[in-house]
């Protein structure tokens, strides 16, 4: 039987790489869900109704009846604990260090490369590329990611582990930040992220923007 169905807050632009990662997330377990938009430039995340769900104020934050949990690493933990594998799929590697790696990336992705996150948003991933030259602490930030994804991806290699993980997901939005505005990107990287790009829960997030 189907659990309840969730409600997932993201942002009107669908531009948050991190409620992407839950979307995502939810698809993959072919959990029921609906989405409900809030305009961030707007401050809708800051208004009453919605500071009483959100601990953090912030997308996305995910509600089921009277529960409500924001952060998209705890978000996705949590409906791999209650939706576990083998009944549905697996958003984390079964083997202990494979998985305790896919949270480390996850993390490192969300604590790190401010620099290129501010210099490469999401805006163009999902919308233009941006005619900005990286700075010299954006390209700093470039070359760190880059050097990273080039350790955890081998030639011709589709997902980090033998399985996909949510983990992929995010590294991929991260090197689209450079590949998309068409900044320099190895080879091996640029199929990796493109390969994952084309998931089809990927694919039905881009579609929200219509």
């Amino acid at each position: 039987m189907k659990p309840a169905p969730f409600t997932l807050y993201a942002d009107s632009l669908f531009t948050s790489p991190y409620a992407m990662s839950v979307f995502v997330s939810l698809l993959e377990k072919d959990l029921p869900f609906e989405v409900k938009t809030l305009n961030l430039d707007a401050g809708e995340q800051q208004q009453q109704a919605f500071r009483q769900q959100s601990l953090t104020s912030r997308v996305p934050t995910l509600v089921q009846g009277d529960f409500s949990l924001s952060e998209s690493s705890a978000i996705s933990e949590y409906l791999e604990e209650l939706f576990p594998a083998p009944e549905y799929v697996a958003l984390y590697p079964t083997e202990l260090q494979q998985r305790a790696k896919a949270r480390q990336i996850q993390a490192w992705l969300r604590s790190d490369l401010l620099d290129l996150r501010i210099e490469r948003s999401t805006n163009v991933v999902f919308f233009a590329p941006s005619d900005q030259v990286l700075s010299s602490k954006g390209q700093a930030a470039a070359d760190k990611l880059i050097a990273a994804a080039d350790l955890l991806i081998k030639e011709d290699q589709a997902n980090l582990f033998e399985q996909w993980c949510i983990a992929d997901t995010d590294l991929a939005l991260m090197l689209n930040r450079l590949i998309k505005n068409g900044d320099p990107v190895p080879a091996k990287l640029v199929n990796y992220a493109n390969a994952q790009w084309q998931r089809t829960s990927v694919q039905q997030w881009l579609k929200q923007k219509g």
